[in-house]
Protein backbone atom coordinates (compact mmCIF):
# COMPACT_ATOMS: atom_id res chain seq x y z
CA UNK A 1 0.00 0.00 0.00
CA UNK A 2 2.97 2.31 0.62
CA UNK A 3 4.04 1.81 -3.01
CA UNK A 4 0.54 2.67 -4.19
CA UNK A 5 0.59 5.89 -2.16
CA UNK A 6 3.96 6.95 -3.55
CA UNK A 7 2.90 6.36 -7.16
CA UNK A 8 -0.39 8.15 -6.52
CA UNK A 9 1.46 11.19 -5.19
CA UNK A 10 3.75 11.22 -8.22
CA UNK A 11 0.87 11.11 -10.69
CA UNK A 12 -1.11 13.65 -8.71
CA UNK A 13 1.76 16.09 -9.15
CA UNK A 14 1.57 15.49 -12.91
CA UNK A 15 -2.16 16.27 -12.82
CA UNK A 16 -1.45 19.54 -11.05
CA UNK A 17 1.05 20.38 -13.79
CA UNK A 18 -1.65 20.54 -16.45
CA UNK A 19 -3.74 17.37 -16.62
CA UNK A 20 -7.00 19.04 -15.67
CA UNK A 21 -9.81 20.87 -17.36
CA UNK A 22 -9.17 24.58 -17.83
CA UNK A 23 -11.04 27.22 -15.91
CA UNK A 24 -13.38 29.50 -17.80
CA UNK A 25 -11.00 32.48 -17.61
CA UNK A 26 -8.47 32.68 -20.41
CA UNK A 27 -4.96 31.65 -19.39
CA UNK A 28 -1.60 32.45 -20.97
CA UNK A 29 -0.50 30.40 -23.96
CA UNK A 30 2.53 28.31 -22.97
CA UNK A 31 3.74 27.64 -26.50
CA UNK A 32 6.26 29.41 -28.74
CA UNK A 33 6.36 33.19 -28.94
CA UNK A 34 8.75 33.58 -31.87
CA UNK A 35 9.46 31.94 -35.20
CA UNK A 36 9.57 32.59 -38.94
CA UNK A 37 6.93 34.63 -40.71
CA UNK A 38 4.54 32.77 -42.98
CA UNK A 39 6.03 31.18 -46.07
CA UNK A 40 4.02 32.36 -49.07
CA UNK A 41 1.90 30.31 -51.49
CA UNK A 42 2.41 26.82 -50.09
CA UNK A 43 0.37 23.67 -50.63
CA UNK A 44 0.52 20.94 -48.01
CA UNK A 45 -0.94 17.44 -47.77
CA UNK A 46 -2.42 15.85 -44.66
CA UNK A 47 -2.00 12.06 -44.69
CA UNK A 48 -4.78 10.98 -42.31
CA UNK A 49 -4.40 7.47 -40.94
CA UNK A 50 -8.17 7.05 -40.67
CA UNK A 51 -10.66 9.92 -40.66
CA UNK A 52 -13.16 7.74 -38.76
CA UNK A 53 -10.84 8.17 -35.77
CA UNK A 54 -12.02 11.22 -33.80
CA UNK A 55 -8.50 12.23 -32.77
CA UNK A 56 -7.20 12.21 -36.33
CA UNK A 57 -10.27 14.10 -37.54
CA UNK A 58 -9.87 16.73 -34.82
CA UNK A 59 -6.22 17.32 -35.72
CA UNK A 60 -7.10 17.51 -39.42
CA UNK A 61 -9.71 20.18 -38.68
CA UNK A 62 -7.10 22.13 -36.72
CA UNK A 63 -4.60 21.94 -39.59
CA UNK A 64 -7.24 23.19 -42.03
CA UNK A 65 -8.16 26.10 -39.72
CA UNK A 66 -4.53 27.09 -39.22
CA UNK A 67 -3.70 26.75 -42.92
CA UNK A 68 -6.53 29.11 -43.79
CA UNK A 69 -4.97 31.66 -41.43
CA UNK A 70 -1.41 31.30 -42.68
CA UNK A 71 -2.63 31.36 -46.30
CA UNK A 72 -1.84 27.83 -47.48
CA UNK A 73 -3.75 25.32 -49.56
CA UNK A 74 -4.49 21.96 -47.91
CA UNK A 75 -5.23 18.57 -49.47
CA UNK A 76 -6.43 15.78 -47.17
CA UNK A 77 -5.86 12.14 -48.14
CA UNK A 78 -7.53 9.40 -46.07
CA UNK A 79 -5.64 6.17 -45.41
CA UNK A 80 -8.99 4.61 -44.43
CA UNK A 81 -7.58 2.63 -41.52
CA UNK A 82 -5.45 0.16 -43.47
CA UNK A 83 -1.73 -0.25 -44.12
CA UNK A 84 -2.38 -0.46 -47.86
CA UNK A 85 -4.59 2.62 -47.76
CA UNK A 86 -1.90 4.66 -46.03
CA UNK A 87 0.77 3.47 -48.47
CA UNK A 88 -1.47 4.48 -51.36
CA UNK A 89 -2.11 7.89 -49.80
CA UNK A 90 1.64 8.54 -49.54
CA UNK A 91 2.00 7.71 -53.23
CA UNK A 92 -0.82 10.15 -54.07
CA UNK A 93 0.83 12.82 -51.94
CA UNK A 94 4.14 12.45 -53.78
CA UNK A 95 2.35 12.82 -57.09
CA UNK A 96 0.92 16.16 -55.89
CA UNK A 97 4.46 17.48 -55.22
CA UNK A 98 3.44 19.40 -52.10
CA UNK A 99 5.59 21.85 -50.17
CA UNK A 100 5.10 19.84 -46.99
CA UNK A 101 3.37 16.75 -45.57
CA UNK A 102 1.58 16.13 -42.27
CA UNK A 103 1.62 12.49 -41.15
CA UNK A 104 -1.54 12.27 -39.08
CA UNK A 105 -2.11 9.38 -36.72
CA UNK A 106 -0.05 6.43 -37.96
CA UNK A 107 3.32 4.92 -37.10
CA UNK A 108 6.17 6.09 -39.33
CA UNK A 109 7.89 2.70 -38.93
CA UNK A 110 4.90 1.02 -40.60
CA UNK A 111 5.41 3.19 -43.69
CA UNK A 112 9.21 3.45 -43.56
CA UNK A 113 9.80 2.49 -47.20
CA UNK A 114 7.14 4.85 -48.54
CA UNK A 115 8.28 7.74 -46.34
CA UNK A 116 11.85 7.31 -47.56
CA UNK A 117 10.48 8.39 -50.92
CA UNK A 118 9.17 11.58 -49.32
CA UNK A 119 12.55 12.27 -47.70
CA UNK A 120 14.35 11.58 -50.99
CA UNK A 121 12.09 14.16 -52.65
CA UNK A 122 13.17 16.72 -49.99
CA UNK A 123 9.60 17.30 -48.87
CA UNK A 124 9.49 18.44 -45.22
CA UNK A 125 7.44 16.18 -42.92
CA UNK A 126 5.82 16.82 -39.56
CA UNK A 127 3.64 14.33 -37.72
CA UNK A 128 0.99 13.74 -35.09
CA UNK A 129 1.47 10.50 -33.12
CA UNK A 130 3.98 8.99 -35.54
CA UNK A 131 5.93 7.12 -32.87
CA UNK A 132 7.11 7.07 -29.26
CA UNK A 133 9.65 9.91 -29.60
CA UNK A 134 7.86 13.24 -29.37
CA UNK A 135 9.21 16.67 -30.23
CA UNK A 136 12.02 17.57 -32.60
CA UNK A 137 13.96 15.28 -34.96
CA UNK A 138 11.73 12.24 -34.70
CA UNK A 139 12.84 9.05 -36.50
CA UNK A 140 12.19 8.62 -40.21
CA UNK A 141 13.17 12.11 -41.27
CA UNK A 142 10.27 13.71 -39.41
CA UNK A 143 10.99 17.32 -38.42
CA UNK A 144 8.64 17.29 -35.41
CA UNK A 145 6.31 14.68 -33.91
CA UNK A 146 3.49 16.53 -32.15
CA UNK A 147 1.90 14.85 -29.14
CA UNK A 148 1.30 15.12 -25.44
CA UNK A 149 3.46 13.07 -23.05
CA UNK A 150 1.91 9.68 -23.75
CA UNK A 151 3.34 8.06 -20.63
CA UNK A 152 1.83 10.69 -18.34
CA UNK A 153 -1.51 10.25 -20.11
CA UNK A 154 -1.37 6.50 -19.49
CA UNK A 155 -0.47 6.94 -15.84
CA UNK A 156 -3.34 9.34 -15.23
CA UNK A 157 -5.88 6.99 -16.84
CA UNK A 158 -4.60 4.11 -14.72
CA UNK A 159 -4.64 6.16 -11.53
CA UNK A 160 -8.22 7.19 -12.21
CA UNK A 161 -9.26 3.52 -12.37
CA UNK A 162 -7.50 2.76 -9.09
CA UNK A 163 -9.01 5.74 -7.29
CA UNK A 164 -12.46 5.09 -8.75
CA UNK A 165 -12.50 1.38 -7.95
CA UNK A 166 -11.01 1.27 -4.46
CA UNK A 167 -10.14 -2.31 -3.51
CA UNK A 168 -10.25 -5.27 -5.90
CA UNK A 169 -9.83 -3.31 -9.13
CA UNK A 170 -9.80 -5.62 -12.17
CA UNK A 171 -8.75 -4.05 -15.46
CA UNK A 172 -8.89 -5.13 -19.09
CA UNK A 173 -6.50 -3.12 -21.30
CA UNK A 174 -7.13 -2.62 -25.03
CA UNK A 175 -4.26 -1.77 -27.38
CA UNK A 176 -3.09 -2.20 -30.98
CA UNK A 177 0.37 -3.69 -31.60
CA UNK A 178 0.41 -2.16 -35.08
CA UNK A 179 1.66 1.00 -33.37
CA UNK A 180 4.71 1.12 -31.10
CA UNK A 181 3.27 4.08 -29.20
CA UNK A 182 0.11 2.06 -28.49
CA UNK A 183 2.20 -0.77 -27.05
CA UNK A 184 4.19 1.65 -24.91
CA UNK A 185 1.01 3.32 -23.59
CA UNK A 186 -0.64 0.01 -22.77
CA UNK A 187 2.50 -1.27 -21.07
CA UNK A 188 2.61 1.86 -18.89
CA UNK A 189 -1.07 1.44 -17.98
CA UNK A 190 -0.39 -2.16 -16.98
CA UNK A 191 2.69 -1.25 -14.97
CA UNK A 192 0.90 1.55 -13.13
CA UNK A 193 -2.14 -0.57 -12.28
CA UNK A 194 0.01 -3.38 -10.90
CA UNK A 195 2.36 -1.12 -8.93
CA UNK A 196 -0.67 0.54 -7.32
CA UNK A 197 -2.09 -2.82 -6.26
CA UNK A 198 -4.68 -3.51 -8.95
CA UNK A 199 -5.10 -6.56 -11.16
CA UNK A 200 -4.79 -6.62 -14.94
CA UNK A 201 -7.24 -9.33 -15.94
CA UNK A 202 -6.35 -9.28 -19.60
CA UNK A 203 -4.21 -7.39 -22.11
CA UNK A 204 -6.16 -7.38 -25.38
CA UNK A 205 -4.37 -6.64 -28.65
CA UNK A 206 -6.96 -5.77 -31.29
CA UNK A 207 -6.61 -3.38 -34.26
CA UNK A 208 -8.12 0.07 -33.87
CA UNK A 209 -9.27 -0.10 -37.49
CA UNK A 210 -11.38 -3.21 -36.75
CA UNK A 211 -13.12 -2.01 -33.59
CA UNK A 212 -16.52 -1.76 -35.27
CA UNK A 213 -16.58 -5.50 -35.94
CA UNK A 214 -14.46 -6.81 -33.05
CA UNK A 215 -15.48 -4.90 -29.93
CA UNK A 216 -19.01 -6.29 -29.62
CA UNK A 217 -18.03 -9.98 -29.61
CA UNK A 218 -14.89 -9.23 -27.57
CA UNK A 219 -16.92 -7.45 -24.89
CA UNK A 220 -19.39 -10.31 -24.63
CA UNK A 221 -16.57 -12.84 -24.36
CA UNK A 222 -14.76 -10.83 -21.68
CA UNK A 223 -17.95 -10.48 -19.63
CA UNK A 224 -18.48 -14.23 -19.75
CA UNK A 225 -14.85 -14.89 -18.80
CA UNK A 226 -14.34 -12.35 -16.01
CA UNK A 227 -17.82 -11.48 -14.76
CA UNK A 228 -18.00 -9.05 -11.85
CA UNK A 229 -14.20 -9.08 -11.39
CA UNK A 230 -13.97 -6.87 -14.50
CA UNK A 231 -14.39 -3.42 -12.94
CA UNK A 232 -12.65 -1.14 -15.46
CA UNK A 233 -11.81 -1.09 -19.18
CA UNK A 234 -8.82 1.05 -20.18
CA UNK A 235 -7.87 1.69 -23.80
CA UNK A 236 -5.18 3.62 -25.64
CA UNK A 237 -7.83 5.38 -27.75
CA UNK A 238 -11.48 6.41 -27.40
CA UNK A 239 -12.43 4.56 -30.57
CA UNK A 240 -12.52 1.22 -28.72
CA UNK A 241 -15.49 2.43 -26.70
CA UNK A 242 -17.47 3.59 -29.74
CA UNK A 243 -18.60 -0.02 -30.15
CA UNK A 244 -18.57 -1.50 -26.63
CA UNK A 245 -21.84 -0.02 -25.33
CA UNK A 246 -24.35 -2.17 -27.26
CA UNK A 247 -22.78 -5.40 -25.97
CA UNK A 248 -22.85 -4.11 -22.40
CA UNK A 249 -26.46 -2.99 -22.79
CA UNK A 250 -27.41 -6.39 -24.20
CA UNK A 251 -25.92 -7.95 -21.05
CA UNK A 252 -28.18 -5.78 -18.90
CA UNK A 253 -25.40 -3.44 -17.73
CA UNK A 254 -26.36 0.23 -17.36
CA UNK A 255 -24.29 3.03 -18.84
CA UNK A 256 -22.77 4.13 -15.51
CA UNK A 257 -22.08 0.64 -14.09
CA UNK A 258 -18.98 -1.57 -14.17
CA UNK A 259 -16.97 -2.22 -16.18
CA UNK A 260 -16.32 1.52 -16.36
CA UNK A 261 -14.42 2.73 -19.41
CA UNK A 262 -11.52 5.15 -19.44
CA UNK A 263 -9.33 6.17 -22.36
CA UNK A 264 -5.70 7.27 -22.42
CA UNK A 265 -6.35 9.59 -25.40
CA UNK A 266 -7.42 11.30 -27.59
CA UNK A 267 -10.64 12.98 -26.49
CA UNK A 268 -13.01 12.46 -29.41
CA UNK A 269 -16.37 14.20 -29.72
CA UNK A 270 -18.16 10.84 -29.36
CA UNK A 271 -16.24 10.16 -26.14
CA UNK A 272 -17.24 13.52 -24.69
CA UNK A 273 -20.88 12.77 -25.51
CA UNK A 274 -20.68 9.39 -23.76
CA UNK A 275 -19.04 10.89 -20.68
CA UNK A 276 -21.53 13.77 -20.53
CA UNK A 277 -24.50 11.38 -20.62
CA UNK A 278 -22.88 8.66 -18.45
CA UNK A 279 -23.29 6.12 -21.24
CA UNK A 280 -20.52 3.52 -21.26
CA UNK A 281 -17.54 5.83 -20.77
CA UNK A 282 -16.52 7.59 -17.56
CA UNK A 283 -13.34 9.52 -18.50
CA UNK A 284 -10.88 10.31 -21.22
CA UNK A 285 -7.46 11.92 -21.00
CA UNK A 286 -7.94 14.32 -23.86
CA UNK A 287 -5.46 16.07 -26.10
CA UNK A 288 -5.95 19.63 -27.43
CA UNK A 289 -6.51 18.39 -30.97
CA UNK A 290 -7.28 21.73 -32.63
CA UNK A 291 -4.28 23.39 -30.98
CA UNK A 292 -2.09 20.52 -32.14
CA UNK A 293 -3.32 21.13 -35.69
CA UNK A 294 -2.11 24.73 -35.40
CA UNK A 295 1.20 23.53 -33.97
CA UNK A 296 1.68 21.17 -36.91
CA UNK A 297 1.27 24.06 -39.36
CA UNK A 298 3.71 26.17 -37.34
CA UNK A 299 6.28 23.36 -37.23
CA UNK A 300 5.89 22.80 -40.98
CA UNK A 301 6.40 26.53 -41.59
CA UNK A 302 9.65 26.27 -39.64
CA UNK A 303 10.72 23.16 -41.56
CA UNK A 304 9.98 24.70 -44.96
CA UNK A 305 12.18 27.68 -44.07
CA UNK A 306 14.87 25.52 -42.44
CA UNK A 307 14.33 27.11 -39.04
CA UNK A 308 14.60 25.14 -35.76
CA UNK A 309 11.70 23.08 -34.44
CA UNK A 310 9.86 24.78 -31.54
CA UNK A 311 10.05 21.79 -29.16
CA UNK A 312 6.63 22.65 -27.73
CA UNK A 313 4.75 19.80 -25.98
CA UNK A 314 1.05 20.38 -25.29
CA UNK A 315 -0.69 19.42 -22.05
CA UNK A 316 -3.66 17.02 -22.00
CA UNK A 317 -6.73 17.16 -19.74
CA UNK A 318 -8.45 14.60 -17.53
CA UNK A 319 -12.08 14.86 -18.65
CA UNK A 320 -14.82 13.66 -16.29
CA UNK A 321 -18.57 14.19 -16.25
CA UNK A 322 -18.23 16.78 -13.48
CA UNK A 323 -15.44 18.56 -15.32
CA UNK A 324 -17.58 18.90 -18.44
CA UNK A 325 -19.77 21.37 -16.54
CA UNK A 326 -16.95 23.91 -17.07
CA UNK A 327 -17.14 23.46 -20.83
CA UNK A 328 -20.77 24.27 -21.58
CA UNK A 329 -22.05 22.33 -24.57
CA UNK A 330 -18.63 21.76 -26.10
CA UNK A 331 -17.65 18.19 -26.94
CA UNK A 332 -13.99 18.93 -27.60
CA UNK A 333 -11.08 19.93 -25.38
CA UNK A 334 -9.95 23.28 -26.76
CA UNK A 335 -7.78 25.08 -24.18
CA UNK A 336 -8.97 28.53 -23.19
CA UNK A 337 -5.69 30.13 -24.23
CA UNK A 338 -4.97 32.60 -27.05
CA UNK A 339 -3.02 30.09 -29.15
CA UNK A 340 -4.64 31.21 -32.40
CA UNK A 341 -3.58 34.80 -31.77
CA UNK A 342 -0.09 33.72 -30.70
CA UNK A 343 0.57 31.69 -33.84
CA UNK A 344 -1.00 34.37 -36.05
CA UNK A 345 1.37 36.95 -34.56
CA UNK A 346 4.38 34.70 -35.18
CA UNK A 347 3.31 34.25 -38.81
CA UNK A 348 2.58 37.95 -39.33
CA UNK A 349 -1.05 37.19 -40.14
Amino acid sequence: MKKRTLIGALIASTVMAGLCLPASAETKFDGPTSGPKAAEDKMIVVLAGDLKNGGILGVTNGVEEAAAKIGWEVRVLDGSGSVQGRTGAIGQALALQPDGIVINGFDAVEQQAALEGVADANIPMVAWHSGPKIGCDAPGGIFANVSTDAMSVSEVAAQWAMEDGGENVGVVIFTDSTYQIAIDKADRIKETIEVMGGTVLEYVDTPIADTSSRMGPLTTSLLQKHGASWTHALAINDLYFDFMGPALAAAGISGDASPKAGSAGDGSEAAFQRIRSAQYQAITVAEPLNLQGWQLVDELNRAIQQEPCSGYVTSPALVTQNGLANMGDSNTFDPDTPYREAYSEIWGR
